[in-house]
């Protein structure tokens, strides 16, 4: 029993911290740059990477043993797109205003490496609940990976969190914050401080 717990919360925990998408594995990247100017942002495509990740890994798990392996990849792409419209949709219904902020990035989920990866590499080959467990690491690892640099680009590049305003009266907004490059330097450091850490460990 000890043994099982222990091959569920390594499966979790490997997509947050080892290897994390985005810091370790650098997927995700489009994103990681295009949406993560505001938290609010970050967050929202964090949760909708989440759930297209963890339904469609369910359900390629759940059929990986009726798919043809040569139409595999139509297979789960139009699962993919399935899921990527009922979030688009959705967002567009009940958060019209982060829904327009993001534009075409939502459906862009559809080319995600991270969605088509865990489908392809893992619950195409491990039964549902692993499957989920997989999908759910990765996913909270991706939304950690982009509300961390959306923090630090939201503070500089608008002197504000979620919208409220902390920084003072004075402070002058870093223009480059709140476009793409800015993302790529704060990407950049995020990766080298890691890797650094990760090796003074080894």
């Amino acid at each position: 029993m000890n043994n099982i717990i222990k091959q569920h919360y390594r499966i979790l925990s490997d997509g947050i911290w080892k290897n994390n998408p985005t810091f370790v594995m650098v997927l995700g990247i489009c994103s990681a740059l295009a949406v993560t100017n505001r938290v609010s942002n970050a967050v929202a495509m964090g949760v909708a990477v989440m759930f297209v990740t963890c339904a469609t890994s369910v359900i390629v798990s759940l059929i990986r043993n009726i798919t043809p392996r040569r139409i595999r990849m139509i297979v789960y792409t139009t699962i993919i797109a399935t899921f990527v419209g009922i979030t688009d949709q959705y967002l567009k219904a009940k958060y019209p205003a982060i829904s327009e902020r993001m534009g075409p990035y939502v459906a862009l989920i559809i080319t995600n490496c991270i969605v088509m990866g865990r489908a392809e590499t893992f619950a195409s080959i491990n039964n549902p609940f692993m499957s989920f467990l997989d999908a759910i690491g990765v996913s909270i690892g991706y939304t950690i990976s982009l509300v961390s640099v959306s923090i630090v680009r939201e503070i500089l590049g608008f002197g504000t969190i979620w919208g409220y305003k902390i920084m003072g009266e004075n402070w002058t907004p870093w223009v480059i914050m709140s476009i793409s490059p800015g993302a790529f330097l704060v990407l950049g450091v995020y990766i080298w401080l890691l890797r650094s850490i990760s090796r003074q460990k080894t």
